[in-house]
């Protein structure tokens, strides 16, 4: 029976797959070209059909797939430019999935001198209102795409230039985590996490490049941790690759006090091997996993275990891993480090970047305070 909804209708066939279709403006009951796996991505199409109709860019499936053999569509052009583009697997997989399911429904038929600056703004104003920062994605995208076209000559200007558009204001805010609440964290999670969660917020290093550390990337002469690679996982197999910029490989000094910790880690938890990974995902030695590392959370019946119980232990439930990031960036500044000197430790290779990670920690204001007065005391007493 077909599932009754305010547009559109799910059926699902024999065969268990889901067929989607909706009566269009022209009166003629239209079908998706193919058939579903899942309602979620028979619910996806619908709405992105739905979106096309709000817009003004709708056509029959049908006349839009034939339109799109006779021409270059957005579609075709940026399937050429993503193909030819020197990227990460993990960012070639995210613009995929950007084109996929906010582009190509709305543009991906039309051809490049079809996109008109009314109907970016239109697909703009429906599109991920409740998820700004992948609206910006979306469109930053789009964007440098038809930028590239218009190099090309192949249309004569970018209808890409909503003022703002391509950035996305930060819709929660990070705390920072307090050195009592990471003395928390730190004792509730399973020892073997122990020292990842510490290096994760003294170093400010990421998940990546953490899952990727092996024996013989920790110096422990020198007391540093050698960034060398990171490790992704794309498709369900994980990759190797380089950090995320050039400046992401380095070396991070280790703080005195963590180094006791760091010796009894390698001699209890990492093989002998100099490839042997510190931090692996479990008895097989692979890499870990970031659900491996979140566990999973308190419930009636349970305190939860791992990330998830110990975030909570801590009080702290809004924290998310990378945040221990965040945290390692406050720590440094408060040493009263250059903002040179955070770039080189956190791995970033522009000032606006590392900037993002700066945060006033709880009481630092009242201590620059206390020290604005002292510098008038001695004209006072």
């Amino acid at each position: 029976m077909p599932e009754k909804r305010s547009f559109g209708q799910m059926t699902k066939l024999p065969s268990g797959r889901i067929r989607a279709r909706y009566l269009g403006p022209d009166g003629v009951r239209h079908s998706a070209p193919y058939t579903f796996e899942t309602k979620a991505d028979a619910e996806a199409w619908l709405v992105d059909e739905r979106r096309l109709l709000a817009t003004g860019a709708w056509q029959p499936p049908k006349v839009r797939a034939k339109a799109a053999s006779t021409k270059l569509t957005f579609e075709v052009y940026a399937e050429s430019w993503l193909r030819d583009r020197p990227l990460k697997p993990l960012s070639r997989q995210h613009y995929g999935q950007l084109l996929n399911r906010y582009l190509y429904p709305t543009f991906g038929h039309l051809g490049l001198k079809e996109i008109t600056p009314d109907s970016v703004r239109a697909w703009y104003a429906l599109t991920g209102t409740n998820t700004p920062t992948i609206r910006a994605h979306a469109y930053g995208l789009m964007r440098t795409i038809l930028g590239t076209a218009e190099r090309d000559e192949l249309i004569p200007r970018n209808p890409c230039y909503i003022r703002g558009a391509g950035n996305a204001t930060r819709v929660r805010k990070v705390k920072p985590l307090t050195l009592a609440e990471l003395e928390t964290l730190v004792a509730e999670m399973p020892e073997q996490r122990q020292l990842m969660t510490l290096l994760a917020a003294w170093c400010a290093m990421r998940f990546g490049e953490l899952a990727e550390l092996r024996r013989k990337d920790i110096a422990l002469s020198d007391q540093i941790v050698r960034v060398r690679r990171a490790v992704v996982r794309v498709g369900g197999e994980h990759i190797v690759q380089t950090p995320k910029s050039a400046a992401g490989i380095r070396d991070i000094a280790i703080p005195p006090h963590l180094m006791p910790l760091v010796r009894e880690h390698l001699k209890k938890h990492v093989g002998t091997g100099k490839d042997a990974l510190l931090f692996p995902g479990g008895e097989d030695g692979g890499h870990l996993n970031p659900s491996t590392l979140y566990g999973k959370g308190p419930g009636k019946r349970s305190k939860g275990y791992g990330f998830y119980g110990a975030r909570a232990a801590a009080g702290r439930e809004d924290l998310r891993w990378h945040d221990l990031r965040h945290t390692g960036a406050v720590l440094a500044a408060q040493t009263g480090a250059t903002l040179a000197e955070l770039m080189g430790r956190l791995g970033h290779s522009t000032p606006g970047a590392a900037l993002r990670y700066q945060h006033a920690a709880q009481g630092r204001d009242m201590e620059i305070a206390k020290r604005l007065s002292a510098l008038i005391q001695p004209a006072t007493s």
